[in-house]
Parts: structure tokens; C-alpha cells; sequence
């Protein structure tokens, strides 16, 4: 399937696997990559510009198509070394990045230079219409399902897709709720050249996070997710737990006088815990409403073949429909 996406990153499939957390390594992209969609190194998990020029060669070890590097942009007292970062980046020969959080416009100039395309994650259309206007290639589209930060609009991609076709010039990605044909199908229906998939992508073989993880992900429903941090105008979609339902609590007791010192035990520095040694309990952690989609852990390979699969057939029947 050629789409303006699988052109812009050389990639067989229009499938993107988003930058996640303590989920991104070398192990994850190269498994993603080599199925044929786009992998995604998560650039900030590695934290150091020495540790990511690392990960990048280990991927290349792994594979020989085309990956990308997630670079998060947010805000801190003592933010990462993100020039080191981008140096890293074009130095190992990276020709795909994805940007996420604040405004890129800071490292535009050196990724574009280096002819890298960038990608940038949004969750509005003005957003999107911004990242258009500051240079980047494409954008991925969040709708309110996606685990992590869905915004503050709360607007679900059955409309916030079609939105986006509406005002956008540059080609542009469906995420959140995206797990299977249908989805691409659909968000191909309604715009976009492709999708990103985050959670689904967990719940694989080759994902580098504990079994308890994918396990959960797999028992899970669409119901069993939460939005956290909202007073703080930060929100967050996380699988539900016993850290979260006491998160929830201190926010509904707190209320407006609610602060991140409030509830930095249930949310900082958890991740290592959860994914690495599989304490489900130890934090929030993001996870997408897509959970009540997924049953089963295979390889990224059979996810990816499936997905493509299912597309044509439902492609065909459409077909089918329209010339009864």
C-alpha cells in the first residue's frame, strides 16, 4: 500500500509506531522497522546525547530499514541536553524524527538541514495547522482516546481526523484508538495517509517491557483506562491501578489546591518500575482506551501483516459494495 507516508519515510506500510517511554529501544523500532512500518526510538528514555548515539547504532545492528527518534520537547528546571540530542540524531544518520510536546521550531533548522523529516505529534488542528507552519513534513494526529496526553480539547478522532483533512497541506497520521485493519481503513476514509499505534504495540513479542505489562494491556477493556493530572491542565490517559484510583482520590480531596508536589509519588520516576519489573501497582503509567481492541501478543511481523491484510479485505468488500 502506497500512501503519501510510506513515500516521505521509505516504508512498506503506513504504520508508525509512536515514541513511548521505557517502551522505545533499539529492540522495539528494529522489530517494527524490519515488519515494515516506521520503529521509533524514544530519544528522552535514553536521556544522554551518548546513550542515544548507543541506541541508534544498536538498532542499526538490528535492522537496515528505515527507524525514526522521538524527541519530547516539555518543560523543567533542568532540561535534557536536546542540542546533544539532535547532534546525535544526524550524526548516526537518522532520517526520521518525531517530535512531540512544546513547539519543535528550536531543533527545525538543524533537522531540516540535515534532511531529516520530521513528524510532529498534535492533539488539535491548530496545533497541527502550527506545525505545518514552522516546517514539519507531517503531523500525527491524537485524538482524545490515545494513552498519554490526549490535550485539553477532549475531541475523539471520528472528528478531529476529518478536521485535520479539512485544513492541512501536509500529509498527516491517525493516533489514538489505531489496533487493527479497520482502523487503518477508516482513518485512510477520513484523511489521513497512515496511522501511529502505541499501546497495540506493547502488547508484541518483541516489546522490551515486562510480561506483567502485556498482560495487563491484554485484560484489560476500553473501560479501564483513566485521565490523571486534569487539574493541572497536564492530562494524562493511563491504564487504571491502585496508584491511579489514589491519585484520583488526592485530586478529588485537593481540588483547585491541587499541586504536582501532590502526587509526584504516583507519577515520577515509576516507569523503570512498571515496564522493566513489571510492578503494576508502582505508578501511572500511559495506556490508550485501544486496550478493549487488543487480545493477544504477537509478533510485530503478524501484527503488521495482519493489519494489512484485514485492510485489503475490507478495501475489497467496499469495492464489492459500491459495484452491487
Amino acid at each position: 500500500m502506497k500512501t503519501a507516508i510510506t513515500e516521505m519515510f521509505g516504508i512498506e506500510h503506513p504504520i508508525i509506531q509512536g515514541g513511548m517511554h521505557f517502551v522505545g529501544f533499539a529492540e522495539m523500532a528494529a522489530a517494527v522497522s524490519n515488519a515494515g512500518g516506521l520503529g521509533i526510538i524514544t530519544g528522552l528514555t535514553q536521556g544522554t546525547p551518548e546513550k542515544l548515539a548507543n541506541e541508534i547504532a544498536r538498532c542499526k545492528d538490528m535492522t537496515d530499514k528505515p527507524f525514526g527518534v522521538n524527541l519530547t520537547f516539555l518543560p523543567s528546571l533542568t532540561p535534557p541536553d536536546y542540542p546533544g540530542l539532535v547532534k546525535a540524531i544526524i550524526d548516526g544518520g537518522v532520517k526520521a524524527v518525531e517530535t512531540a510536546g512544546r513547539n519543535p521550531a528550536q531543533v527545525m533548522p538543524a533537522l531540516k538541514d540535515a534532511g531529516i523529516k520530521v513528524i510532529h505529534k498534535c492533539t488539535s488542528v491548530r496545533h497541527s495547522l502550527k506545525a505545518q507552519e514552522i516546517g514539519c513534513d507531517a503531523v500525527s494526529v491524537d485524538g482524545f482516546e490515545c494513552g498519554g496526553h490526549p490535550g485539553e480539547d477532549d475531541v475523539p478522532n471520528f472528528i478531529l481526523l476529518p478536521r485535520a483533512a479539512d485544513e492541512l497541506e501536509i500529509p498527516f497520521v491517525s493516533s489514538g484508538g489505531m489496533a487493527d485493519g479497520r482502523s487503518l481503513v477508516a482513518s485512510l476514509a477520513m484523511g489521513a495517509a497512515g496511522m501511529n499505534m502505541g499501546t497495540r504495540f506493547i502488547a508484541t513479542k518483541e516489546a522490551p517491557v515486562h510480561e506483567n505489562v502485556k498482560k495487563a494491556i491484554v485484560a484489560a477493556s476500553e473501560l479501564d483506562t483513566r485521565l490523571v493530572m486534569r487539574p493541572l491542565r497536564n492530562t494524562e490517559r493511563v491504564m487504571t491501578n491502585e496508584a491511579v484510583e489514589r491519585l484520583l482520590e488526592k485530586e478529588r480531596k485537593l481540588g483547585a489546591d491541587l499541586k504536582f508536589e501532590d502526587i509526584i509519588g504516583e507519577v515520577a520516576g515509576v516507569y523503570p518500575r512498571i515496564m522493566m519489573e513489571g510492578d503494576m501497582d508502582a505508578g501511572a503509567w500511559s495506556c490508550g482506551m485501544v486496550a478493549g481492541l487488543i487480545h493477544d501478543i504477537p509478533t510485530c511481523k503478524e501484527l503488521i501483516d495482519r493489519i494489512m491484510q484485514e485492510a485489503h479485505d475490507i478495501i475489497a468488500r467496499l469495492d464489492r459494495l459500491q459495484a452491487a
